[in-house]
């Protein structure tokens, strides 16, 4: 099979029209682990399965929101990206030292530890997976971006302890239901997943975290909505239906028995496909600085934006990145109009508020009616300037001085007239 695929495009599109045999009952040896339903093995829901693999492979985008009624698979879906994540090199340090931290700010930027092992040439990160960490529902604030290390300060040391948002950096940070969360805790959320690092201030405790993350939510819009603001830093938004096929939804549901049956089995059927498929999103990370966008598809991605009247400039930036996935996801390292074409939904979706755009319509209702009556009142105002001063001018003439206008003056024979003799 590895031979006859050419992008991770094609192996999505063979694996959702693999069918699955059944499975045979597993030995219950009574051990709880947690074994993620195979990421190929989900049946249907294109958009939903490409968005969330265009997201590993450029986080640039933004990260994407789920959007659906319970029980159409966004858990599943998300959980199932455990076995596709890439390695990364993370830092062995506590304090999250890293060499291009040295490299910008000289070896005061690290730890004396990170600086000792630098100096003695060892290496300061180790190669790791890429994990999902999942928020829970009932988080506090303190838990998120972090705070008072209750252990230290039993012996009455006082230090910082890293938040959920520290640890997921360079992870994928999951958020179901993401419309029940307190508004500061989302705020926290998208602003360090926005800037890529956070501050936490806990009286005289200062500490700067990195959040380099890639942050997955979902919700049922039955539950509630989300505040504009919040939507808005939502990369990709997909909206998810249940299969409408019959024969889709009797797979779904063979496969889940399946799974439930027979876990590891299920896994194994799918364990080549996985691996072709994580080959092939780490090449299309690797290859993705690579990927430029044509001339035509910048002139069809911007008339797109204009036409749909997004005011946003978050709307350029994920439509743009996520294309460039979607091209090295498909084997190329330039982008197309189609490109465009395939990732516009999932990105321009949710961007336009009715809201504004009546608000700017009223604003320029009234900014027309405003320059109408400055623009009256400038054509009286010159029109009585006009009439003022044909009135001065008739007034100097009525109001002549006859002495004043003879003075220096000749009478019609040149001589001087009486005025002028008499002085003289």
């Amino acid at each position: 099979m590895s031979d006859e695929v050419q992008s991770l495009t094609e192996l999505l599109e063979r694996a959702s029209a693999r069918r699955f045999l059944e499975a045979t009952p597993a030995e219950d040896l009574g051990l709880a682990e947690h074994l993620a339903f195979p990421f190929l093995a989900l049946v249907g829901q294109e958009e939903m399965r490409l968005g969330l693999l265009l997201c590993l492979v450029n986080p640039n985008i933004g990260g994407v929101l789920l959007i659906g009624p319970r029980g159409t698979g966004k858990t599943t879906a998300v959980r199932s990206l455990a076995d596709l994540l890439p390695d990364v090199a993370r830092s062995k340090c506590s304090y999250g030292c890293l060499p291009e931290d040295i490299e910008g700010g000289g070896i005061d930027a690290v730890c004396p530890d990170c600086a000792k092992r630098y100096a003695e040439g060892e290496p300061l990160t180790h190669t790791d997976r890429v994990r999902l960490i999942e928020l829970p529902l009932n988080a506090k604030l303190e838990n998120v971006v972090g705070g008072i290390d209750e252990r230290a300060a039993v012996h009455n040391r006082f230090r910082l302890s890293r938040g959920i948002l520290a640890r997921a950096d360079q992870n994928i940070l999951y958020v179901d239901e993401v419309n029940l969360l307190d508004d500061d805790i989302i705020d926290a959320i998208l602003d360090a997943a926005a800037q890529g690092s956070y501050t936490v201030n806990r009286g005289a405790l200062t500490a700067t975290y990195r959040s380099r993350l890639v942050l997955i939510g979902s919700m049922n819009p039955e539950e509630g909505g989300l505040r504009p603001q919040i939507l808005d830093r939502f990369g990709l938004r997909i909206m998810i239906r249940g299969l409408q096929e019959p024969e889709q939804r009797l797979e779904a549901y063979r496969r889940s028995i399946a799974f439930r049956t027979n876990a590891r089995q299920v896994i194994q059927n799918y364990a080549d496909s996985t691996s072709l498929a994580r080959e092939e999103l780490v090449e299309a990370r690797r290859s993705l600085d690579k990927v430029t966008l044509s001339r035509e598809s910048e002139q069809f991605g911007l008339r797109l934006i204009k036409r749909l009247g997004i005011d946003s400039l978050r709307a350029e930036l994920t439509l743009f990145e996520a294309a460039r996935a979607h091209a090295v996801a498909d084997g190329r390292l330039e982008t197309t109009p189609n490109d465009i074409k395939l990732v516009a939904a999932m990105s321009l979706r949710l961007r336009r508020s009715t809201f504004i755009q009546d608000y700017f319509k009223t604003q320029a209702q009234e900014r027309e009616e405003l320059d109408l009556i400055v623009g009256d009142l400038e054509k009286q105002a010159s029109k009585g300037n006009r009439q003022s001063g044909k009135g001065e001018g008739k007034g100097q003439q009525k109001g002549e001085n006859p002495e004043a206008k003879g003075q220096g003056e000749t009478n019609r024979t040149g001589s001087p007239n009486p005025a002028q003799r008499q002085q003289a």
